[in-house]
């Protein structure tokens, strides 16, 4: 399967720039989610690579082959929108069969790469019933098949569970993360779905505006962002943000902060005066009122999340930081809490909103 690669890539429409001299390369065999949120021209690059627009400028490489000019039917490509392709009033194995009767295959070859989907996507109880008497998520699976069992050079998917419910989407992430995992083919996912894009890829191109804020595996990403837009867009909720301004302070520069009960040095700045202290909430910890790092803080306001944990919004002074907690814990919190911010989970941004390569110390 090819390394696809974009080369300055660059699309413009009037009076607004889709995708801004973008070069990026997708590996072989691996899973690159294009992430971000409506309009931050994820949609547009794919289709690039597709082959359905043409750039601007720049050029499309599959390997060594120059791909810009070709058109889509020549590619070798594969595709999965948001809606399912399929013929109704057939099944579902002949809907899988249909687009590899012009392959030139042999008939066992044939069943085989029908049989493997199948069994990949968990399609055995839906071979023999027609599209009509299936659920819009068993639609997106035969579409999906039908696709892959082509074989393709690459598959792109463009949002394919975002139009199937909740239920169906569970189940949809589940076939396409053992899908990912057995084909080894060359797959470039596009999302607005962060858990999607968390849970399927390897590494993960996260976009806004036209541009690549950070292409990183997805644990670094969201642990490491590169900037306040990674921070925010990642997480359930995402970072909280403090901004402070930079003080001289004996021994050199740092800040007070009611984040932390003393004042901090801070190592590694290049002449900036603002920085903007990051911290997810679940990165927060509650503390014992000796420990050397707490500071107290007033609840207003519990809310139950997802699995059971506990959303706490902590107002400490005349800021209001969020904190995430276990169910067994968030039951218990009453009025006031003690908590402290672990300076190995503190990501510091500049004015700029770029990640600082500065260090906080005590």
């Amino acid at each position: 399967m090819p390394e696809v690669r974009l080369v300055d890539l660059r699309k413009e429409y009037p009076g607004v720039i889709a995708v801004k001299d973008i070069s990026i390369t997708f590996a072989t065999a691996t899973v690159t989610c294009l992430l971000g949120p409506s309009g931050c021209g994820k949609t547009t690059m794919m289709r690039i690579i597709a082959g359905l627009e043409n750039p601007t400028t720049g050029d499309v490489f599959f390997d060594d082959d120059r791909m810009t000019d070709l058109p889509a039917r020549k590619r070798k490509i594969g595709m999965v929108f948001q809606y399912p392709v399929v013929y109704r009033n057939i099944s579902v194995y002949r809907n899988i069969e249909l687009p590899l009767l012009g392959e030139k295959l042999s008939g066992s070859e044939r069943k085989r790469r029908i049989q493997q989907v199948i069994d990949i996507l968990g399609l055995e109880d839906s071979v023999e019933k027609e599209i009509s008497q299936l659920d819009g998520g068993t639609r997106q699976k035969v579409a999906i098949a039908r696709t892959v069992a082509r074989q393709p050079a690459v598959i792109l998917f463009d949002e394919p569970i975002t139009s199937v419910d909740a239920e169906a989407k569970v189940q949809l992430k589940r076939s396409l993360k053992e899908l990912t995992r057995q084909l080894q083919q060359t797959i470039i996912y596009v999302t607005h779905d962060q858990t999607e894009a968390m849970t399927l890829a390897d590494q993960i191109a996260l976009m806004k505006d036209g541009e690549i804020v950070q292409l990183d595996e997805p644990r670094n990403l969201y642990n490491q962002p590169n900037d306040v837009f990674g921070g925010w867009f990642l997480g359930n909720p995402g970072m909280n943000f403090f901004d402070h301004q930079v003080e001289a302070l004996e021994g050199g520069a740092g800040l007070r902060s009611p984040l932390f009960p003393h004042p901090l040095k801070i190592s590694g700045l290049n002449g900036q005066n603002r920085i903007t202290l990051g911290i997810r909430p679940e990165h927060v910890r509650l503390a014992r009122k000796t420990s050397k790092f707490a500071v107290s803080g007033k609840v207003r306001r519990k809310i139950i999340g997802v699995g059971g944990h506990y959303l706490l919004s902590i107002e400490l002074d005349d800021k209001i930081i969020k904190i995430k907690v276990k169910p067994t814990l968030g039951r218990q919190i009453k009025n006031e809490v003690w908590i402290e911010c672990p300076l190995e989970w503190i990501t510091l941004f500049g004015p700029d909103g770029h990640r600082l390569n500065a260090t906080l110390t005590m």
